[in-house]
């Protein structure tokens, strides 16, 4: 199936007049739409158990245009200083540990909102009540550092509407801040933006073996890899995301492997210039019984109740993760394997 294979529109009133909407529909002009007065009150979509068994193909055929209500900036400290407004969220991947079908029931189709602009102001007001950053941190030595895609794939977003470019742009010129997202989609058309380094492209990485059963829908590890240099030539900063490190049999072996292979192919001068987040696997019960229904060869490694323990993350949702013994291990092996298979590479975080 194709990544997107829009049949359905779901929008707000606001959103399908605003221009930006518009070009939505432009660019699938054969799709049906459907108003609506939420995009997060979607009964046919958001807490439809009989979903479950169409879950990919519920994220290829639908798509919703809305507007971004809250246009908070939030602290973050560990991706990025702060978490910009989403200009989207949901995906038409299907990686099978994704957190953002927990807060949108059995389907978690794109929401593109349409009034980035709004969005763009809200941190460029930020940036100006913070002022310059006082001193460097491991987010970033000089800039602030925002992300913008908490809750969606920029790159793939960026293939449905302009938003992210605008973002991109609009972070060119913004004095003492860079924008941040990670990806697991190569979108070469945004090799034409021109960040002029103010952008961070963080590829997301695992081991192929992972990658083939968790990370469905997606660009291939290959296809990552090869764009690493690609994107810093055309002007990102690009950085890794080894996210989620999956505690399976052999996985430190595959993950020395992968290490290595990052060693032996980027030049030295992107080894130089390059640092990665490495952050262990969160799951969700109700993320475990969701993938039941439709990919449970997943949760063979995903749901390991000998190893785990709950959790309340940052956001409030009570999740499960490994236990604090067995993070603690894990976490510090990884270190030893970057130190031994990729020396060069600067941890950013590990969690």
């Amino acid at each position: 199936m194709a990544l997107l294979d829009v049949g359905t529109i779901w929008a707000e009133p606001a959103s399908l007049v605003s221009m930006r909407g518009q070009e939505v529909l432009a660019r699938f002009p054969d799709a049906e739409i459907r108003e609506v007065d939420s995009h997060w009150a979607i009964p046919e979509l958001h807490g439809n158990a009989g979903n479950v068994s169409r879950w990919v193909r519920v994220k290829a055929e639908n798509l919703v245009l809305g507007e971004k209500k809250a246009l908070t900036v939030r602290p973050n400290g560990r991706s990025a200083d702060f978490i910009a407004p989403s200009s989207a969220n949901g995906c038409a991947m299907a990686c099978a540990y994704c957190y953002v079908p927990r807060r949108k029931g059995y389907a978690n189709p794109i929401t593109v909102f349409t009034n980035v602009d709004d969005i763009l102001r809200a941190v460029s007001r930020h940036l100006a009540r913070t002022g310059p950053k006082p001193e460097a941190n491991q987010c970033d030595p000089v800039d602030w550092v925002y992300d913008l895609g908490e809750n969606s794939d920029c790159s793939v977003d960026a293939t449905i509407s302009d938003g992210v470019a605008d973002a991109i742009a609009h972070f060119r010129g913004l004095a003492g801040a860079k924008a941040s997202f990670a990806t697991k989609y190569v979108n070469r058309d945004l090799l034409d933006l021109d960040p002029q380094g103010s952008t961070r492209v963080r590829f997301s990485l695992m081991p192929r073996e992972d990658a083939q059963l968790l990370d469905l829908r997606t660009s291939s590890i290959d296809e990552r890899m090869g764009a690493i240099e690609d994107f810093r030539a055309a002007g990102y900063e690009v950085h890794l995301n080894f996210s989620p490190v999956v505690l399976r049999e052999g996985w430190q072996r595959r993950w020395a492997a992968l290490l290595d292979e990052l060693t032996d192919t980027l030049t030295p001068d992107t080894r130089a210039a390059t640092a990665c987040e490495v952050i262990l696997l969160t799951h969700n019960e109700g993320l475990h019984e969701v993938n039941l229904g439709w990919h449970p060869k997943a949760e063979d490694v995903l749901w390991r109740p000998e190893a785990q323990e709950a959790k309340t993350s940052q956001n409030g949702q009570e999740n499960v993760r490994y236990r604090v013994d067995v993070k603690r291990r894990a976490v510090a092996r990884f270190r030893e394997l970057v130190g031994v298979h990729a020396p060069w590479l600067t941890i950013r975080y590990a969690f």
